[in-house]
């Protein structure tokens, strides 16, 4: 559905909450700038795209339904499409989620669709309604004031990511438990998904840059372009230093639960020569010959086993106290681990 509507007049006149026929007239107009978001888009917002803008059908295929499409951009002649990925913010996962926003630019209009409502949509808009530089400076640099604000909301889920990161090495040579093995492999995800998408993002702002893809990015806005790719750069460093620091982590957990385990076999092989006495006392007193010490005495046997018994009880005492075995409860999952502060993203209002 359509969520706001922004229009800048050749005569510098701003409106907002359009309705169709003024979008209509504003489309045929020469100057000026038109924005409409599209959020949630679904099959009916599909046929609208077609009848109210004339976008290829390939193109709004792209932007209807759930589906996730790569990073890409096709220049149509009359418009040029873009598809980028930042990370979802809207809904709490157990792993980082990346969102998509679709672009079409052409000379005197921009349209935005998402499926999920994004912060730096939010900035941006927040940026217009107090007369910002966005659509002053034509459709180009409102698409890339887009761009760089999903972007810039990237950096601090890594930020996030880094911090789990330290924590997860500090408890992996420690105490590893099944919780820290979910939260590493949690990270691993999180890793992937990232390099996924934002490896061919960063090739995609480079083309976008240097003016590969139609003519609707202009030599003099080609630089601010170029400044999102440097931010891509920084972005793939940062997630190929936590996916070594997650590798470490795993490393360091198989190798403590490794030496548990050589631990405990050492502690079997001195409980089993504890044991030794007393299964040769058992096997000494299971003899069947008839002159043998204690035979007559009534409570011999008793007494045998009663120290037995002490000897197994202590044993598992002292195991229990030093840790080498527990009854374990299925650990609880931990869900959220990457959830950022809203207070540290662009776009964000407080209540």
């Amino acid at each position: 559905m359509i969520r706001s509507t922004y229009y800048l007049g050749p005569d510098g006149g701003f409106e907002q909450e359009l309705t169709l026929e003024q979008i209509r007239a504003a489309l045929a107009r020469s100057g000026g700038l038109l924005w409409v978001d599209f959020c949630e888009t679904s099959e009916e917002d599909g046929r609208l795209l077609a009848e109210l803008f004339h976008f290829h059908h390939l193109a709004i295929e792209d932007c209807v339904g759930p589906r996730i499409d790569p990073p890409k951009a096709d220049d149509y002649g009359d418009h040029l499409f873009v598809i980028v990925h930042g990370i979802n913010h809207a809904q709490d996962s157990d792993a980082v989620e990346t969102a998509e926003l679709a672009l079409f630019v052409g000379n005197n209009f921009v349209v935005s669709s998402h499926t999920l409502p994004l912060y730096s949509i939010e900035a941006v808009k927040h940026q217009v309604e107090n007369d910002g530089p966005p659509m002053k400076r034509g459709s180009d640099f409102l698409a890339h004031a887009l761009v760089d604000s999903l972007v810039d909301n990237v950096l601090p889920t890594l930020d996030r990511m880094s911090e789990v990161a330290a924590e997860i090495e500090e408890g992996a040579t420690g105490a590893p438990s099944a919780g820290i093995l979910q939260t590493i492999l949690r990270l691993k995800r999180s890793v992937r998904q990232i390099h996924r998408t934002m490896v061919p993002q960063k090739e995609l702002l480079n083309r976008l840059s240097r003016g590969e893809l139609g003519s609707y990015i202009r030599p003099e806005t080609a630089p601010f372009y170029r400044d999102i790719y440097d931010h891509l750069t920084t972005i793939e460093s940062l997630n190929e230093a936590i996916r070594d620091s997650a590798d470490n982590s795993l490393s360091a957990y198989l190798s403590s639960v490794s030496n548990r385990q050589n631990e405990t076999m050492k502690v079997m092989a001195i409980v089993g020569a504890i044991f030794l006495p007393l299964m040769l006392l058992s096997g000494i007193y299971g003899m069947n010959f008839e002159y043998m010490p204690e035979l007559h005495w009534p409570w011999a046997y008793f007494a045998v086993l009663g120290a037995m018994g002490t000897v197994i009880v202590v044993a598992l005492v002292l195991f229990w106290r030093r840790g080498w075995f527990r009854l374990r409860r299925p650990p609880a999952p931990t869900r959220h681990t990457f959830a950022v502060e809203r207070e540290k993203l662009r776009g964000h209002r407080p209540p």
